[in-house]
């Protein structure tokens, strides 16, 4: 019996240390689940973060394929059982979800799931998430043994994850502060570049009948001061990447903005994306932008019904398509749609931009860059 127990906790102490290596909310919570299923033998394994809207604002799985949780769909609500876990607070052990009164439906492609365990995460009286275990490997379910166990680690994983949370809150006040400071050298920086520029073709348009090749040597410098200013502009763009960048990465980003706009809109908005090699911070800020640009303009002018945005590797080269099935456009009326905008941003990475329209069959606007 004492050597079980101290099996246990060693298992216990294990899953925990792993939880607190890591600082980042998403690493946390994905560690707290891996850790969870290990401990408890389970099949499937899920963690979710509430948020104020009556949905999750995080919600991590083990034990399923990226194909079956693209199939699932979007983020659960706080209905069913997990709305009640939500509300009351206290733990649940089942034999079958399925026979409990609060259990109401899943997804058509959602896996089933038989024996439960499942316990709330506090920091204090609040309850910031909720872990849960489905189908235990060994046979009779999960025991009172095991509610006690995952309690324990649960309450452990709060403090590693109010210490995710302080520590992002930390960094995002310091990205802030740094951000108003690059700002403020940007506006002194660019401000005179551009007072430069004016004075210089200034004088260039005064000489260029009187003296052209002066004119001619001042607007040389005209090219080389513009050229200095673009290049500090696109330096501190980079640096002002949005902080989701710098959190979830490119992917899962765009996989939560794609979700917001389809609970916003009635379109209907999916997302695909293939496994992504590291990229660089420029070609995140590149992409990120030319499909929320191409998003604004499938909502604002196409009417469409149905959107898609996809991120797929080809070959050494990474591919984002943004697709509606809307008005489309033809060519001559591309003004105001921010196309050239989107170019710019595509070509600032080595990217090359493509829009395929025409009247009443939709529009795909597609940047291919090499990675």
């Amino acid at each position: 019996m004492t050597s079980d127990r101290d099996e246990i906790l060693q298992a216990v102490s294990s899953a925990v240390l792993a939880v607190t290596r890591h600082l980042s909310v998403r690493e946390v919570l994905q560690v707290i689940v891996r850790s969870a299923q290990r401990l408890l033998d389970a099949r499937y394994a899920a963690l979710g973060v509430p948020d104020d809207d009556g949905s999750f604002a995080e919600f991590v799985a083990e034990g399923l394929t990226d194909k079956q949780w693209d199939a699932i769909g979007p983020l659960p609500r706080q209905h069913g059982m997990l709305g009640a876990m939500l509300r009351d607070g206290a733990p649940a052990r089942l034999p079958d979800l399925r026979s409990d009164p609060r259990f109401e439906w899943w997804p058509k492609a959602h896996p089933v799931m038989k024996d439960f365990l499942g316990v709330p995460i506090r920091d204090g009286e609040q309850v910031i998430g909720i872990i849960f275990l489905a189908n235990k490997r060994t046979a009779g379910g999960f025991t009172e043994a095991d509610q006690e166990l995952l309690t324990l680690f649960a309450a452990h994983a709060a403090i590693a994850l109010t210490n995710a949370r302080l520590y992002e809150r930390g960094r995002e006040l310091a990205m802030l502060e740094e951000r108003n400071r690059m700002a403020r050298e940007l506006h002194d920086a660019v401000t005179q570049k551009l007072f430069s520029l004016r004075l210089t073709a200034q004088a260039a348009a005064t000489m260029l009948h009187s003296a052209p090749d002066k004119a001619a040597a001042e607007l040389e410098r005209v090219q080389r001061l513009a050229g200095e200013a673009l290049a500090e502009l696109r330096a501190v763009i980079v640096e002002l990447r949005p902080a989701e960048l710098d959190r979830h990465g490119l992917a899962e980003t765009l996989r939560k903005h794609v979700r917001m706009l389809d609970r916003l809109h009635p379109s209907d908005v999916t997302f695909e994306c293939d496994e992504l090699p590291p990229l660089d911070p420029e070609v995140e800020v590149a992409l990120l932008r030319v499909a929320q640009e191409a998003l604004h303009n499938a909502f604002r002018h196409a009417g469409a019904a149905r959107i898609s945005v996809r991120l797929a590797r080809e070959g050494g080269r990474l591919a984002l398509s943004v697709r509606d099935d809307g008005a489309g456009f033809v060519r001559d009326a591309t003004r105001g749609l921010g196309l050239e905008s989107m170019r710019d941003r595509a070509e600032s990475v080595g990217g090359v931009l493509t829009v395929d329209s025409a009247a009443g069959d939709g529009t795909t606007v597609r940047v291919e860059v090499g990675v």
